[in-house]
């Protein structure tokens, strides 16, 4: 048998498995039709949380543009939340990839994450540029001075307070890039056959995100306004729909048994990434959720007290809503005066705020 050749350069080509031009056309490597070769191997180390996994999507995008047939492998805790069709390599966390990542070499390799072992991979790897956070004495540091911002915004909360860049500027910043608005890359799952015969299409469709999360409950805004908002906006002809996960599942049924508003269960997350797609606007403290809504390119109302509202680029679609009274709990989990400000954040502001937003 003569032997054939074979392009490991090539974007299609697998090594351990038939390519898919091979599968469909039945195309060899030695006379290909589709052999394209790779121009940059990237690699990108964001592991979590999903909605920053979601928020650095758009450099995808960007390296794209800049190197046409570019192969893109991806580090994550969670694979599900990327765009499949959009990143050759898509890889979960775990020893197998780790192993595989040591010993493979690329043009630039990105660690955006603060976790000791993220940045101890980036160490090890092979790569002629890299940029972001590496280990050092022990320690995450930043690998050169384009990372000294956003890890500076991450050490000290008088300095993170006075930032006024968003997250995909810093972190784009931090690559040695110029942050242009790309949108992030989300999957709708419309493919999967989800179908929500209890929405009714002819009218507007708003989602309340009910939940924040256990790391910062001061985020948290009361049921009872949750609940008076859903009877106003359905008073106003809107379909108001509750969302959240297993976490929120108790407290939705109380604000639905107060409201009468929707409220479906909860979701596994290619599912409940689909249901936030059928909403026209969704109102969502800074979560998850938030992500989502924005990934999906959907209206949405923000509401926020802890976090520097400067951080969020809302792509022109939505509002940011603050409590009257000013937070004095930046990013901490308790509020350290006994009762969160979100109780200042009145539901006639969260009303009008999604009145406006609908009319954009």
């Amino acid at each position: 048998m003569t032997m054939e050749q074979y392009h490991s350069d090539c974007l299609h080509f697998r090594g351990d498995l038939p390519c898919l031009p091979h599968k469909e056309h039945g195309y060899h490597c030695n006379d290909c039709k589709a052999y394209q070769a790779i121009s940059k191997r990237i690699l990108i180390i964001k592991l979590g949380a999903i909605g920053d996994v979601i928020r650095t999507t758009p450099l995808i995008s960007t390296y794209k543009a800049l190197y046409p047939n570019c192969k893109i492998t991806w580090l994550t805790m969670t694979p599900a939340i990327l765009p499949s069709g959009q990143i050759h390599e898509i890889l979960k966390f775990d020893y197998a990839s780790a192993l595989y990542l040591q010993n493979a070499e690329f043009d630039i390799a990105i660690n955006l994450d603060k976790e000791k072992e993220a940045s101890a991979l980036l160490k090890v790897v092979q790569a002629k540029e890299k940029y972001g956070y590496i280990l050092k004495d022990n320690v995450t540091q930043p690998i050169n001075d384009l990372a000294f911002h956003k890890y500076h915004t991450g050490l000290f909360d008088d300095v993170s307070q006075a930032n006024t860049l968003n997250y995909c500027t810093e972190i784009y910043q931090m690559c040695g890039l110029t942050y242009k608005g790309e949108p992030y890359l989300l999957d709708n799952h419309a493919n999967k056959g989800f179908e929500w015969p209890q929405l009714d299409k002819s009218k507007t469709i708003i989602g309340l995100n009910t939940g924040c999360g256990d790391r910062w409950t001061t985020r948290l805004w009361p049921e009872d306004y949750f609940a008076d908002l859903a009877t106003r906006l359905m008073a106003k002809g809107y379909q108001v729909i509750l969302l959240g996960g297993e976490q929120e599942d108790a407290r939705n049924k109380r604000i639905q048994a107060k409201s009468n508003a929707m409220y479906l269960g909860y979701f596994p997350l290619p599912q409940f990434i689909n249901l936030i797609d059928q909403c026209n606007l969704v109102v969502t403290q800074v979560t998850m959720g938030m992500h989502l809504t924005l990934g999906l390119q959907k209206k949405i109302v923000l509401m926020n007290n802890i976090f520097n509202p400067h951080e969020f680029d809302l792509f022109g679609k939505g509002e940011i809503v603050m409590p009257d009274k000013a937070c004095e709990c930046f990013y901490r989990g308790s509020c350290k005066l006994g009762s969160s400000c979100m109780k200042d954040l009145p539901v006639e502001k969260v009303e009008a705020a999604v009145q406006r937003v609908i009319a954009l």
